[in-house]
């Protein structure tokens, strides 16, 4: 029997996520945000969470991750980027962070999205050349390849991901529209639990054309479709 995985509402997809779990949330420079969910879970009202995104939230009014950053939910960002896309703007997250409400671990970008692959393919880690010399390298295993060192970077799975899709199917597989794919589909497959806000409708199995799934239905494990008063920015 194939299980059902429509939710009817983005509440009731995020209304068991327990306090102090891993999310990871997608998107870049606004692109791909899972803006829904993200409202939901910040009406559910889980805490002591820690947040996997590129960045740690903006300054505007939309949706993201620094809601939950700004609601006290969060209490530790794993992120590529923090500040505010101009010096004279301070986003929620730094506040927080000089005032120690919030904590935080910098990864670079590249780093951030290999230790994500690593995490959904099962594979124990990587050496990179990123970061050697650095704070960010400090305490982690160095090895020498060709001349030239690296460190060694762990995995990052996540308990739940927070994705944006395009188009779904009733068994989970995805399609991503453009630049929506950043960090989607690599979010998609660390995650244990993959839930899933999705723009069109969700159709049956087979209608989907094959070449153009990204992610597998194996990975998904909730869809909702958006609806019509959702966000949709």
């Amino acid at each position: 029997m194939v299980k059902n995985k429509i939710y009817e509402t983005m509440d009731a997809a995020v209304a068991d996520i327990p306090d102090g779990v891993t999310i990871l949330s997608p998107g870049f420079s606004g692109v791909g945000v899972p803006r829904n969910l993200l409202a939901a879970l910040n009406r559910q009202g889980a805490k002591n969470l820690t947040g996997v995104s590129n960045n740690a939230g903006t300054i505007d009014e939309n949706v993201d991750i620094g809601t939950l950053v700004e609601a006290g939910q969060m209490k530790k960002m794993i992120c590529a980027f923090t500040a505010a896309t101009h010096p004279s703007q301070v986003t929620p997250f730094t506040r927080m962070y000089n005032n120690d409400e919030i904590d935080a671990e910098l990864v670079p970008q590249g780093t951030l999205a290999e230790r994500l692959r690593c995490a959904a393919a099962g594979i124990g880690g990587f050496y990179t050349p990123t970061s050697v010399g650095t704070e960010l390298a400090e305490g982690k295993e160095h090895r020498e390849f060709n001349g030239r060192m690296h460190v060694l970077e762990l995995p990052l799975p996540g308990d739940y991901g927070l994705i944006r899709a395009w188009k779904a199917d009733t068994v989970g597989n995805l399609v991503f529209r453009l630049t929506q794919r950043n960090f989607n589909p690599l979010m998609a497959m660390a995650a244990t639990v993959t839930i899933v806000e999705v723009e069109e409708e969700i159709v049956e199995a087979g209608e989907l054309d094959p070449d153009l799934i990204h992610v597998a239905g194996i990975y998904v494990d909730r869809l909702v479709r958006i609806p019509e008063d959702g966000i949709w920015v």
